[in-house]
């Protein structure tokens, strides 16, 4: 039930930390891989790890729409994507402008919403497809300097839901991913506006730690997966237990 064999799925963000690992766990249950991203450095590294043949890669930026029309437009047929690609930004109410709420936005919201509309448009979409969109456990929390990003996670997550019921009726599934604290590259840059002390007193407010790309690439191979296949419309969390509180 979990095996991608013979099966094409696009990746974005899949430069590095959780699009990375997703694209290789797709790879090592079979499927072949569109990994996507903006460093033509880091995608090739990617691709190199990936297992099997025929993996490719495209360079686009989400947040121009020109981008994802011209990959639109050279595009081949998905199984299912993953809207992985995104930005963290932590941002104080008071000083929030309009430019850092383009920047956020455009990336973890507006590229998504333009890739997975051009896709469903344009009939690139394969009957009993399945989309995933990497959303955030910040969406329902109220954690402080997150507003921008929670915001723009907790828009993704409705947006997703939406895109389940329209696409019900074609047997393609939609379904977003909130997960916690995942160690990366990424969230390790961000951490750095912050003190390393409060950064591991967070982590105690995880029962199971913080996670780890693995942990969301497993769940990912289940909703791309025929185990999945009655599931749509659902945000899963994935928290190591922060929300038990």
């Amino acid at each position: 039930m979990f095996s991608l064999r013979g099966k094409t799925f696009l990746v974005t963000g899949a430069s590095s930390g959780i699009g990375q690992q997703i694209a290789i766990s797709i790879s090592n249950h079979g499927g072949r891989v569109i990994a996507a991203g903006r460093d033509m450095n880091r995608i090739q590294e990617t691709l190199s790890l990936l297992e099997g043949e025929g993996h490719s890669y495209h360079l686009f930026d989400l947040s121009d729409y020109k981008d994802i029309t011209e990959f639109i437009s050279k595009s081949e047929k998905f199984d299912g994507v993953v809207f992985n690609a995104g930005v963290i930004d932590y941002t104080p109410v008071k000083f929030i402008n309009e430019a850092k709420m383009f920047k956020v936005f455009d990336v973890n919201f507006k590229g998504s919403v333009f890739l997975s509309q051009q896709l469903i448009k344009n009939k690139l979409i394969n009957k009993m497809g399945s989309l995933v969109f990497i959303s955030s456990i910040s969406s329902k929390l109220g954690v402080p300097g997150t507003a921008l990003y929670a915001s723009s996670k907790a828009a993704l997550t409705a947006y997703a839901k939406v895109v389940a019921s329209e696409l019900a009726n074609q047997k393609i599934r939609a379904n977003s991913i909130s997960p916690g604290i995942i160690v990366t590259p990424m969230t390790e840059k961000a951490a750095e506006a912050v003190t390393d002390s409060s950064v591991k007193e967070a982590e105690k407010d995880y029962p199971l730690g913080y996670g780890t790309p693995l942990d969301v690439a497993g769940l990912v191979i289940y909703l791309l997966s025929d185990a999945s296949r009655w599931m749509t419309g659902s945000d899963l969390i994935l928290d190591g237990g922060l929300t038990l509180k």
